[in-house]
């Protein structure tokens, strides 16, 4: 019987692999220049987690969990989301008795049991960013720039775009609320099933409507901008006036809203700016999140965030034309000639492998011409026939296949000639 991948899943496979090795070294140097720290939480959570943290009314939620009961019969979620499981954390492990401000990073595998499509899966991939502890605008500033900062490092600055908007605090969301209801009340027979649902628990979550997108009632609907208090149409103009001092380009959204219900005031977006990419322009998303760590039972701690897909972002890549630099070529393939030149040779990759240095070897009993292949296919910069006389000498014969040459090296020093080769 033959098995296959479940929809909606994928095989990274060696020739791909090293891709996401240098996106996930790229983003652990980002990660610590900004000082962030790794945490690694359960990939998945009591359900309630996850249904409290994203709100009901969420797509996620209504119709993209995989939810399931486990032996103890206890309701389970494997993670849709990195924000909910790190607030857990955050408030369980008692993080917050950490003075100052805390930004925390992690990269690892989201379900979402959602419509299979190029660069959307339901097992996919994302990095992200929670920082905790400060309610200033700058820190808004801050976590975007580093979002920005990962695309730049990987070649994508220059096709990216900032997409900016702003929730408000409660007394703006409370204003808003009451508009949208009046202006959707007039549209309510038209909209979708589930916007129907949505009018009367969360009129916000219909701006997130994929299938009322572009409807006169969406077009005509009124911008949270317009419903912002005083002081929170201030705080989204520092973190405008921050962006622009730190250079970083954005474009106002008045139809931005998010798709979970934990955001306040700052939200954003970066986007895919790349002729032919498709519809899924999203690399990565997030906002400010101030009663989150509250509403999970910790102390009144505002936060901000982000979630970088990293599937979108390698075919974002490939969009560009932009190649990474995967260096996995071998320096040293070792073809024994015989059982002793094998052993000689397993001993001798072992000291150089505990130097850093890459080898291989071809153990079978093949014609040399046919081992040679393999040589060639590794891109090995040295290739070493090792035979009795070899193993008799103790002196090696490493061919360059750059310049064609053979050095005759001695065993106890090859691991020094290979480094000053480098």
């Amino acid at each position: 019987m033959n098995y296959f991948k479940p929809k909606g899943t994928y095989d990274v496979l060696p020739d791909a692999s090293g891709k996401w090795q240098v996106v996930e070294e790229i983003i652990r140097e980002v990660a610590r220049v900004y000082h962030a720290h790794e945490i690694r939480t359960p990939m998945f959570e009591v359900s309630e987690l996850y249904h409290r943290a994203a709100g009901e009314t969420s797509d996620v939620v209504s119709k993209e969990t995989y939810d399931f009961i486990d032996r103890g019969d206890r309701s389970m979620t494997l993670r849709p989301e990195g924000t909910a499981g790190a607030v857990r954390s955050f408030v369980e492990n008692k993080l917050y008795t950490k003075t100052g401000s805390q930004k925390l990073f992690y990269v690892g595998p989201m379900f979402r049991y959602e419509k299979q499509q190029k660069g959307r899966y339901r097992q996919h991939v994302q990095f992200g960013v929670e920082a905790f502890g400060s309610n200033s605008p700058m820190q808004d500033v801050e976590i975007i720039s580093m979002a920005c900062l990962v695309l730049e490092k990987l070649g994508l600055d220059n096709n990216v775009k900032v997409k900016l908007n702003s929730l408000g605090g409660d007394g703006s969301r409370a204003l808003y609320r009451e508009a949208l209801v009046n202006h959707f009340a007039g549209f309510k027979d038209e909209l979708c099933s589930d916007c129907q649902v949505r009018f009367d628990k969360n009129p916000l979550r219909i701006l997130d409507c994929k299938r009322d997108a572009g409807s006169v009632a969406m077009e005509t609907a009124p911008a949270m901008i317009d419903y912002l208090t005083e002081e929170d149409a201030a705080y989204f103009d520092a973190v405008k006036i921050g962006l622009d001092a730190a250079g970083i380009a954005y474009e106002y959204d008045r139809n931005l809203v998010r798709g979970f219900d934990y955001y306040t005031h700052t939200i954003f977006e970066v986007q895919a700016d790349i002729p032919g990419f498709g519809a899924q322009t999203t690399l990565c998303g997030g906002g400010r999140y101030d009663k989150l760590v509250e509403e999970l039972g910790g102390p009144a701690t505002p936060a901000i965030g982000f979630g970088m897909g990293l599937e979108r972002v390698l075919l974002a890549l490939e969009a560009t034309g932009s190649e990474l630099d995967i260096d996995r070529n071998v320096d040293v393939f070792f073809l024994p000639m015989g059982e002793d030149a094998g052993m000689m040779v397993a001993k001798l990759m072992r000291d150089l492998r505990a130097s850093g240095v890459i080898c291989e070897a071809d153990y079978s009993s093949r014609k040399l011409k046919a081992r040679y292949k393999l040589v060639d296919d590794a891109l090995a910069r040295y290739s070493v026939v090792v035979g009795e006389d070899e193993v008799a000498s103790g002196e090696f014969g490493l061919k360059d296949a750059k310049t064609g040459e053979t050095t005759v090296v001695k065993v106890d020093e090859i691991v020094k000639f290979i480094e000053g080769c480098e």
